[in-house]
């Protein structure tokens, strides 16, 4: 990983990547195309919204805490452009996901906690504060959009199960059925999907289980039925999906971080000055047609996150 000196807010004109460095014009248009056919897997028809036991619950109210200079990315654009390798390592993914069997579902909360428990999802959701956040999304493919998610903080979960003292991590799993996710009988990958933050990081008050986008309950292609957002780092922290949450003393290694960690490591914070080994990461796309624009240093998080990584100079936190 190639550590630059310059500070990501010191960036200067000179430092922005060419428009075809990695994500081309042609591949967002190509995106974009054919979204009027695709339109019924925006965020779920109304029949479908009908079907969810916990539809009642959104639009919810929207926290306006965090600002947002850009637009919101087109709700079809957003559905329609995914990464979900379960399903397959196209960005066009979104039919494919609709084999997801989001109901019943459960999630597991284990380990490090006073309060055990494995409990269904709507009963989950229903128990949470939630609230709708407006937050920019960040691939580490150099991409990126503004999306208006529903969800709770963690913290709010935490709160519930009580994390003991001994707890330094908290790891969360996706689904492992290979029967309806052909992208899992790959030979490639280590399944299932892992992630994993410090219970620092967990607790912070941006860090939320998303539980709908664009004002109704979340599709299968966007992670549902409950998926993490941490909005400072790279979007591949953000597991989909997930059947189990585990407290625990060790810090875990990530699904990414097993295939790969000199490029995907445990921390993965956005920062424009460190690129990528393959690209750089000075810019970032706007899916959907918003042009290449300078990428922020955690994201345009910094003011809310930075304390966290104070005294962790040393470690890896921009991969």
């Amino acid at each position: 990983m190639l550590i630059k000196s310059r500070r990501g807010w010191e960036l200067p004109e000179s430092a922005v990547t060419p428009e075809a460095a990695f994500l081309s014009r042609r591949s967002v248009m190509a995106a974009s195309a054919g979204l009027a056919a695709a339109a019924t897997l925006g965020g779920g028809t109304p029949a479908e919204a009908a079907a969810d036991p916990t539809a009642d619950l959104y639009p919810a109210r929207r926290n306006e805490t965090y600002k947002v200079e850009r637009p919101l990315t087109a709700e079809q654009v957003a559905a329609n452009y995914n990464n979900f390798y379960e399903f397959g390592t196209s960005k066009q993914i979104a039919r494919a996901a609709q084999a997801l069997p989001i109901r019943p579902w459960t999630v597991k909360i284990d380990g490090l906690v006073e309060k055990p428990q494995t409990i269904d999802i709507d009963k989950l959701i229903r128990a949470m504060p939630l609230e709708e956040r407006v937050y920019r999304f960040r691939c580490v493919e150099a991409w990126g959009m503004t999306v208006p998610w529903t969800g709770f903080p963690i913290k709010a979960l935490m709160d519930m199960v009580q994390p003991l003292g001994s707890a330094k991590f908290v790891r969360m799993e996706t689904f492992d059925t290979q029967s309806w996710a052909p992208g899992m009988r790959s030979p490639w990958y280590s399944w299932p999907y892992v992630e994993g933050l410090t219970i620092d990081e967990a607790a912070h008050d941006l860090a939320i289980l998303v539980t709908g986008i664009y004002g109704k309950p979340v599709p299968p292609q966007h992670g549902a039925p409950l998926r993490l957002i941490v909005p400072w780092k790279y979007g591949f922290k953000s597991v989909k999906s997930i059947v189990r949450i585990s407290f625990t003393e060790e810090r875990p290694q990530s699904f990414w971080e097993r295939l790969q960690g000199g490029e995907y490591g445990f921390w993965a914070n956005v920062n424009p000055a460190v690129a990528h080994p393959r690209w750089s990461q000075a810019t970032e796309e706007l899916i959907g047609g918003g042009g290449r624009v300078p990428t922020q240093l955690f994201n345009g998080y910094g003011e809310y996150v930075a304390p966290l990584y104070r005294g962790r100079e040393r470690e890896r936190l921009w991969a």
